[in-house]
């Protein structure tokens, strides 16, 4: 897929920041408009995110045209909002491949461009690396500059906030832009609050501002009053009073999309020393009306027309695990009122609209926090309510002191719905769930489960929600495999697997959604077949029996090799002194790249091609 050019005549003279900061400011509204047309063209005739890009194409347009990029480090957080930046930094003709095997990488990326300055996937991370390249900036003694944009709901995490507590108290040169796109302060914006803005930017009111605090330093009565006074007109005018608290000068709120306005008001904070807040209002899927409307439908979209009444229909699918445990918790809650359902701030992705709906007083959104997601979860628990954290595999990560302090230390029962688990596609290296099996193994009183299709995951969260300790379900993204759930809900034998085909000196150990492609490299191997189930207890028991009779096993899992579902059936096999080999198969050793989750599976050998491979050369065979 390739765009014309010709459609778009001042952005294509803007290939680089470089050649945009050569063109005259009256220029850049029109180089705004055709980077929003050819951002929502190119994402829908290739899928990828794009509400929030169509919110920051002028501040975007902005940034670039005042900081000199790349020397002046530019961050973004998250990275939804980068499409803009990738199109004006020399990535404009790759842009349909985005998000796919081979393409551009769906989030700024340091190896693809030396305009992306530091990776980022997950949010509330850009403060605190553009302070630590603030540092280095002074160190350098060479102008560079250094700016961080995060958007309204990576503010809500403490990291952003430890951040700019440390950043106010060291009192480095950093510009930090909050681009907020929530419409409760829209009436903010006009153009008082753009004058003002500038005003507040402009060297003359910053020039009596700091020589009147020199000026009252050696006073202190007057320091006072004056300190009051000016934060009292202030918090009046600007909601910035916080951010002044922590230290930082606070500018706006102004208009994101006055790309004029933004540059004039970005050009002045150039030359103001220390740390700086502009507030930027934006409007999320800015140009589009449907995504203005909807947002979070339009945030990630397909490939779509953009002149339909919507995005088009998904052709029909099995449910997704999303789905059966948004199912489960609905049942769930109907006969335990002592369930509580916790996200940090992704209810649509984790399947929990309808249980928010029928049970708000049991359904909690703690915004971007993870920490504080878990840990109170385990403040639940301590006084006897069951809790249950719906989480993506990756986003625990962050969260990993909480769940081994806070819940496994004190052994509460606290169940851990983790989604995104393995493969997820085309999100890439940040968000694939390679390490919830290594780092969930090593810690005491963990129970983890790994479904092998619905009706697993269905009896496998009602088994971790009866628990009397932390337990894990970890299941895929996406659609499922057609199995119908059983909607009487039973326990499971703890660390019981089943077995689900008998072979003779081959075994594969399978943990997870792998099955089918396990049981279509048993026929042709004529292996056994275990569902092991378990990961934490491991049923050690079919291992002890299967040792005598099979040479070789095969453990299969949707993770990381390193630490996991496979490395605790061979730390048994050592243990007990049985004969038998083993061969793991799973994620290997290093960050693995976007792509879709059968390409990825067939790249890394852990679909059927790739078992029997993998097992012809473990055994030496052509």
């Amino acid at each position: 897929m390739t765009l014309d050019l010709a459609n778009y005549p001042t952005l294509a003279k803007a290939n680089t920041p470089d050649e945009l900061r050569k063109l005259s400011q009256d220029k850049l509204q029109q180089v705004a408009t055709e980077l929003r047309q050819y951002l929502l063209t190119s994402v829908s005739q290739s899928s990828g995110h794009f509400a929030s890009g169509l919110g920051t194409v002028e501040l975007t347009v902005a940034l670039h045209y005042v900081y000199n990029t790349p020397f002046d480090r530019l961050l973004w957080d998250v990275g939804h909002q980068a499409y803009p930046h990738k199109i004006l930094t020399g990535r404009r003709e790759r842009m349909p491949t985005i998000r796919q095997k081979g393409g551009l990488h769906p989030f700024p990326w340091p190896p693809e461009s030396e305009y992306d300055t530091f990776a980022v996937g997950h949010s509330s991370t850009s403060i605190s690396a553009a302070l630590g390249m603030a540092v280095a900036a002074e160190k350098e003694n060479l102008g560079r500059k250094i700016v961080a944009v995060i958007g309204d709901g990576a503010m809500t995490a403490g990291m952003a906030f430890e951040a700019l507590n440390h950043g106010g108290d060291i009192d480095k040169d950093l510009v930090v832009v909050l681009n907020d796109n929530e419409m409760s302060i829209s009436e903010n914006v006009g153009a008082l609050n753009s004058h003002l803005a500038r005003l507040l930017t402009g060297s003359f009111f910053n020039s009596i501002r700091d020589g009147g605090k020199k000026l009252l330093s050696s006073v202190p009565p007057i320091r006072e009053f004056a300190s009051r006074a000016e934060e009292h007109i202030k918090g009046m005018v600007v909601p910035g009073t916080i951010f002044e608290e922590l230290g930082f000068n606070y500018i706006g709120p102004i208009d994101g999309h006055d790309v004029n306005g933004v540059v004039d008001t970005l050009r002045n904070m150039r030359n103001i020393k220390g740390p700086q807040i502009l507030h930027v209002v934006t409007k999320k899927g800015k140009g589009f009306e449907l995504a203005e409307l909807d947002p979070i439908k339009f945030h990630a979209v397909p490939k779509f027309n953009p002149n339909a009444s919507g995005l088009p229909k998904a052709a029909p699918s099995n449910p997704t695990f999303s789905a059966i445990f948004g199912d489960w918790l609905c049942d769930m809650a109907a006969i335990d009122p002592k369930l509580m359902a916790v996200t940090p701030a992704m209810r649509e992705g984790s399947g929990m609209v309808k249980f928010s709906q029928q049970y708000p007083k049991q359904y909690f959104d703690v915004a971007i926090a993870e920490q504080h997601a878990v840990t109170f979860a385990a403040g639940l628990a301590k006084e006897g309510l069951n809790a249950v954290v719906a989480i993506y595999s990756t986003f625990l990560q962050r969260a990993y002191d909480q769940l081994i302090h806070d819940v496994a230390l004190q052994n509460l029962p606290v169940l851990f719905a983790i989604d995104r688990a393995g493969i997820v596609g085309a999100d890439g290296p940040t968000h694939q769930g390679a390490f919830d099996i290594p780092f969930l193994r090593c810690i005491p009183n963990m129970v983890i489960m790994t479904p092998a299709d619905e009706d697993e995951c269905r009896q496998m969260l009602y088994t971790g929600h009866k628990l009397n300790c932390p337990a894990a379900v970890r299941y895929p993204r996406g659609a499922a495999t057609g199995a119908t759930p059983n909607p009487t809900m039973q326990d499971l034998a703890l660390g019981k697997s089943r077995q689900v085909r008998e072979g003779q000196d081959i075994a594969i150990l399978n943990f997870g959604i792998l099955l089918p492609e396990a049981l279509a490299a048993a026929e042709k191997l004529n292996a056994s077949v275990i569902d092991m189930r378990f990961v934490k207890p491991l049923d050690t028991e079919v291992i002890d029996k299967l040792a005598p009779s099979h040479a070789l096993f095969v453990s299969l899992e949707d993770g990381a090799i390193m630490g996991g579902a496979g490395s605790a059936v061979g730390e048994y096999l050592l243990a007990s002194q049985h004969g038998s080999k083993l061969l793991q198969i799973g994620l290997p050793d290093r960050f693995i790249m976007q792509g879709t989750q059968q390409e990825m599976y067939a790249e890394l050998g852990m679909d059927c091609a790739g078992i029997l491979s993998n097992v012809e050369a473990f055994l030496g065979k052509k």
